[in-house]
């Protein structure tokens, strides 16, 4: 830890984000993708709050996806010689070349949420295990909405291996179910307001539908705002995936079928531990680089049990 005496400057080099050579004694750097979306503020969150636990500084970042601010930003964490990087990658091969340089300079990289294309670069990829969850929210959309009828997809940022993971995982559980039809389908890449935009244009499209499946969270939201605005909600299951508070507050509301909890509380508590491990012991604690932790269903029956973002109770 940095001594008492430099606190507040630290608390003010850190604030306008200058680099200070000074942050060599135990600075962690927490990148992440855009906090202004829950999870990804909670992935910041927790890691930055389990990182203090421990004893490191923190910095908490953002690249809103842009592969030329990560790499920016890798760079800073450099220069600040930071202990280790826990970072969500902006772009699953775009991002290989940001954590090169981070490797190369001897700062151990762990991956949270999202994995990069290459293995052996990263000390750890923890990421929710996206198939998994697909199934489990394919099934639970099946059960609400039944086995007949005409359905349209909203699809996470390509750039993104758990938009095409979550798609492929909803699309092998109602293959199964040939009279369950996907008329239209659209890329929201993740974000509220192009779920509302696109959901306008699909509905429009297709007034017939009886569903909506949701890469995630804050697509399903926008969709139901339009379909709220349309006066079409009634009648149509829309599902979600993230397990946000907003998600939790619509499933209370009957606006929601159900969300897939990830659990990015727990990976994001666990990368910082295992970054903390391979700082002291130069190993990680961990079998394997590549973790998955199982996705949570969130529905009507159990919505009481969400404890805080993204925690179930035990």
């Amino acid at each position: 830890m940095l001594k008492s005496g430099k606190s507040l400057l630290l608390a003010g080099i850190m604030a306008i984000g200058l680099a200070n050579s000074a942050w060599a004694d135990g600075l962690m750097t927490i990148i992440v993708n855009d906090p202004s979306n829950p999870y990804w503020f909670t992935e910041g969150e927790i890691a930055s709050k389990t990182a203090k636990d421990l004893g490191y500084e923190t910095v908490v970042a953002s690249h809103k996806g842009d592969t030329n601010t990560e790499s920016n930003l890798i760079d800073t964490a450099i220069t600040n010689r930071s202990k280790a990087i826990i970072l969500d990658p902006a772009n699953a091969d775009g991002s290989v070349g940001a954590v090169k340089k981070a490797v190369a300079a001897g700062i151990p990289v762990f991956l949270v949420n999202a994995e990069i294309n290459q293995e052996g670069l990263a000390k750890a990829q923890l990421v929710s295990n996206n198939a998994q969850g697909a199934a489990l929210g394919a099934q639970q959309w099946v059960e609400t909405v039944g086995d007949t009828g005409n359905y349209v997809e909203l699809l996470g940022a390509p750039s993104d291996n758990n938009a095409a993971t979550r798609s492929n995982g909803y699309k092998t559980v109602l293959s199964q179910y040939p009279d369950l039809k996907l008329v239209g389908s659209d890329v929201a890449n993740w974000d509220r307001s192009q779920g509302y935009s696109k959901m306008q244009s699909l509905i429009q499209a297709n007034p017939n539908i009886i569903g909506v499946m949701s890469g995630n969270d804050e697509m399903a939201l926008g969709a139901i705002a339009a379909l709220k605005e349309a006066g079409k909600l009634s009648g149509i299951t829309v599902g979600g995936f993230d397990g946000s508070p907003d998600a939790v507050s619509a499933i209370k509301a009957g606006e929601l079928a159900y969300t897939v909890l990830q659990p990015v509380a727990v990976f994001s508590k666990e990368a910082v531990r295992q970054a903390d491990n391979f700082i002291k012991t130069g190993k990680t604690g961990a079998a394997s680089e590549k973790q998955l932790f199982d996705c949570i269903i969130v529905n009507k029956d159990n919505v009481d049990q969400y404890a805080s973002p993204f925690v179930m109770k035990e």
